[in-house]
C-alpha cells in the first residue's frame, strides 16, 4: 500500500502552473531566460524577477476576478 502512496505526486497551488508561465512569458519578453535570471545574484536580476512576479500575480488575480465573476452570472456564489 506504501508504494501506490509513493507513487502520488503531492497538491500543489491550483494556479501554479499559469504562474510560472506567465513569469517566464514576461523574462522572455524582456529579453531574458528565466534560468539564466535565476542564477544571477546582481540587482539588475532580481528586479527583472520581482517585475514578472508583480505581472503574474496581476494576471492572475484578473484571472479570478473573472472566474468568479462567471460563476455569480451563473448563480453558484
Amino acid at each position: 500500500m506504501q508504494a501506490a502512496h509513493d507513487a502520488l505526486s503531492p497538491l500543489s497551488e491550483p494556479l501554479a502552473g499559469l504562474e510560472r508561465t506567465l513569469i517566464k512569458a514576461y523574462a522572455a519578453g524582456a529579453g531574458y531566460d528565466i534560468e539564466s535570471l535565476r542564477a544571477r545574484t546582481d540587482e539588475a536580476a532580481r528586479e527583472v524577477l520581482k517585475d514578472a512576479s508583480l505581472y503574474a500575480s496581476e494576471k492572475l488575480a484578473e484571472v479570478e476576478a473573472r472566474s468568479h465573476y462567471l460563476h455569480s452570472l451563473k448563480g453558484e456564489v
